[in-house]
């Protein structure tokens, strides 16, 4: 059976990741200042580690449910009924990463042809996934400001015309620190609902916002249990734990059977071993998660008040996530520019041009990292500005 060629085509569309293009050119090179990922140079907290090495050692090797662990699901639910409003268990489906969860979430969800609205400037993977499935996908940008990125919400609801299948958007926001407020999420999901729209909420970084709050305002807050709303969350940035890949996603009752055999046909289950870190991360962890993001808020300011204080650049302080994301001015080729700092002046950075063409001529820093690597990394992103780069795009 042939395939229609668009379907077949999709995937070589797919635009390759201009992070990873940076992080190629300094792989190898062990002088290099690296804050193009989004992690945290800390390891993962020893009570988290120690409950894997127990679970390890008393041979959980085999396979697990495709829905998650029982306890693990139960432990999600009851975080996040602290964190926001009463989520069951059974409305929990554990994945293997946060990134699985939106792959496998979207592809529940979305089918060639359907019509997608993206709010940008944000994540790659977010834009792309929905490409691998056949959709088309609009974007919406955000408006930078001196104070920070702002959305237009009258542009976000135009956009989110009848017909449209789904919305995706990601609050706290990577690269631009974005924080959507409480007020505008009830208008988009009031909007949603008339028109039923599913909305596809990245909630990685809700942990990690620098206001006063326990939690960004997430839509868990006002959303009703068989609204059509997915959010996908993982355990990666609030405990430091990038490299277990280990996510869950909170979706409809009525939704997770599929979402569960989405689960086996892609990658069948969470290793138990994994899960059981999990299970001693959100029982034990609390304490940890505050102070993580307080040491955070600390390393935002500093690398901020670097970026304020370099000529050429502006930076508005982010309101959640761990990224300072800034303008450098005369910049028109971000890719270019951090491939240069990475060989001319050892220090690693994410091109704006990797978060969409909104966001072409900035730069992204992520600061989960210690106060002297900060110091060292402004000191060599400075001595590289003066060198030239700043304007490198318009002399090539």
């Amino acid at each position: 059976m042939s395939h229609p060629p668009e379907a077949r085509l999709a995937v070589t569309r797919l635009a390759p990741s201009k992070i990873r293009e940076v992080a190629n050119v300094g792989m190898g090179r062990d002088d290099v200042l690296a804050f193009w990922f989004g992690e945290s140079d800390e390891v993962t907290p020893e009570f988290i580690r120690a409950a894997a090495n127990v679970a390890l050692a008393a041979g959980d090797t085999f396979y697990t449910q495709n829905l998650g662990l029982p306890a693990l699901r139960e432990a999600i639910a009851r975080y996040q009924s602290r964190l926001h409003r009463a989520v069951s268990a059974e409305s929990v489906v554990v994945t293997n990463s946060g990134m699985s969860a939106l792959m496998i979430a979207t592809q529940a969800l979305v089918g060639s042809g359907d019509r997608v609205v993206v709010v940008t400037p944000v994540w790659p993977n977010l834009l792309e996934i929905p490409k691998i499935l056949g959709a088309s996908v609009q974007s919406v940008p955000l408006r930078p400001s001196p104070e920070g990125w702002q959305l237009d919400l009258d542009a976000l609801i135009t956009a989110l015309a009848p017909g449209t299948r789904m919305l995706i958007l990601n609050s706290p926001a990577n690269p631009t620190g974005w924080v959507m407020s409480g007020e505008a999420q009830r208008v988009v999901l009031e909007h949603c609902r008339q028109h039923g729209i599913w909305i596809l909420s990245d909630d990685a970084y809700e942990r990690l916002v620098f206001g006063e709050t326990t939690a960004a305002p997430s839509f868990l807050d006002i959303a009703d249990p068989d609204d059509r709303l997915v959010c996908a969350n993982t355990f990666s940035k609030t405990w430091r734990m990038t490299g277990w890949r280990l996510g869950w996603i909170t979706a409809p009752r009525a939704l997770v059977g599929a979402l569960g055999t989405l689960v086996e046909y892609n990658t069948s289950c969470a290793p138990g071993f994994v899960q059981r870190a999990g299970l001693a991360a959100i029982a034990q962890g609390e304490a940890d998660a505050v102070a993580a993001r307080d040491r955070l808020r600390v390393s935002r300011d500093r690398l901020v008040a670097g970026l304020q204080a370099t000529e050429g650049v502006e930076c508005p302080a982010p309101s959640g996530a761990m990224y300072a994301f800034f303008r450098v001015h005369g910049l028109t080729d971000s890719l270019a520019l951090c491939k240069r700092l990475v060989v001319d002046a050892g220090v690693g950075l994410a091109p704006g041009a990797a978060f969409g063409p909104e966001a072409e001529g900035y730069v992204r820093w992520c600061f989960a990292t210690s106060a002297e690597r900060i110091d060292e990394g402004l000191e060599r992103f400075r001595r590289g500005l003066k060198a030239g780069y700043r304007t490198l795009s318009q002399n090539r």
